[in-house]
This record gives structure tokens, sequence and C-alpha cells, in this order.
């Protein structure tokens, strides 16, 4: 901002003093500097307005910011909590058999039914779905071929499952372990 020399300091300091009647006349550099001084009070508002609303808006961006990154962080730490849940009756089922002391290999053989049943609600209710491929195409994103054998099926087709895979939201997890048909 350019400074004013002191000879026209002394006749903006003269109309400041000077009452309505002595209001400067219009054009004149006395009117000319009340002018200037108005709207100079007038852009330094506005300006300290706009500061203000910046520094409100960075603000609230800030706070906004720290919050997705607090939710993400409970997403993180609370995730598996319903999965967690859903297994806890798994873990009941176990200790209970383990509890039992003269159990027979059949009332064994029951219990683990009952516990696998438990399980499967569990990966159920929480969208965990298995992958048994038998008789379907060979699909690399969700099996792995440990082997090829000569099978009646059409050649890449999977012949046998030896550990199921899984998968969670259309994302595998693990894939199933297969036998797959060798081309004839």
């Amino acid at each position: 901002m350019p400074e004013l020399d002191s000879t026209a300091a002394a006749p903006a300091a003269e109309a400041v003093n000077r009452t309505e009647s002595d209001t400067p006349a219009a054009g004149s550099p006395e009117a000319e500097i009340v002018a200037l001084r108005a709207e100079l009070e007038a852009a330094n508002a506005k300006a300290a307005e706009s500061a203000d609303l910046y520094m409100r808006a960075r603000a609230e961006g800030e706070n906004i910011r720290r919050r997705a990154a607090d939710d993400v962080a409970k997403a993180h730490k609370f995730g598996i909590e319903g999965f967690a849940e859903s297994l806890l009756a798994v873990a009941d089922s176990l200790e209970a058999a383990l509890a039992v002391q003269n159990a027979t290999v059949e009332s064994y053989r029951e219990g683990v039914n009952i516990t696998l049943r438990q399980l499967t609600q569990a990966f159920e209710k929480n969208k965990l779905v298995a992958i048994n491929p038998v008789g379907e195409k060979f699909d690399p994103h969700k099996h792995q071929a440990i082997a090829m054998v000569p099978a009646e099926q059409e050649p890449n087709t999977v012949v046998s499952v030896m550990q199921k895979g899984y998968m969670i939201a259309e994302r595998v997890l693990r894939p199933a372990l297969v036998s797959v048909a060798a081309p004839k």
C-alpha cells in the first residue's frame, strides 16, 4: 500500500477533524482522501470477514478429516465384531464337548455335526461362502489346480476338491484346491 507523504497527511488529518458543515467539496483532494479511507475501511472489513470465513472453513475441513480418520480406525478395530459374536456359539459347543467325561464316538460325531452346522450358519450370516466347484469349469481366480487327472469330464473341468475354498463379498479368501480333468 503506498504511503502518504507528510504534505498529504496534514490535509487528511484536517478533513477528519471537520464537522459536517465543513465537508470537503466533491472532487477536491480532501474529498478523495475521505472516500479512499472509507473504501479502505470497507475493504479491510471485507478482508477480515473473508479471513474469518477461511479459518472457519479450514477448521471444519480439519474436523471432517479427523472424524473420517477416527471412523476408519473404529471400522478396523470393530469390523469383525459381528463375525466374532457369531463364532461364540461354536466355541461354546466345542468347550461343552471337551467337558463331557464318558462320551461315545457316536456322541462326539453328533456333537461335531452340530458344531459344524453352527459354524456354517455363522459363515452364512457373515456372507462367507464356500467354494466347492466339482463339475465346474476350472477358474484360476477361485481354484488352485493340484493335479490333472484323466477323466470322462470335459478338459479343464474340476474333477475333485481336496480342500474347499472360501469367498467373502466376491473376494477370494482361499482358493479351492482341486484336481482337473486332463485334455484327451
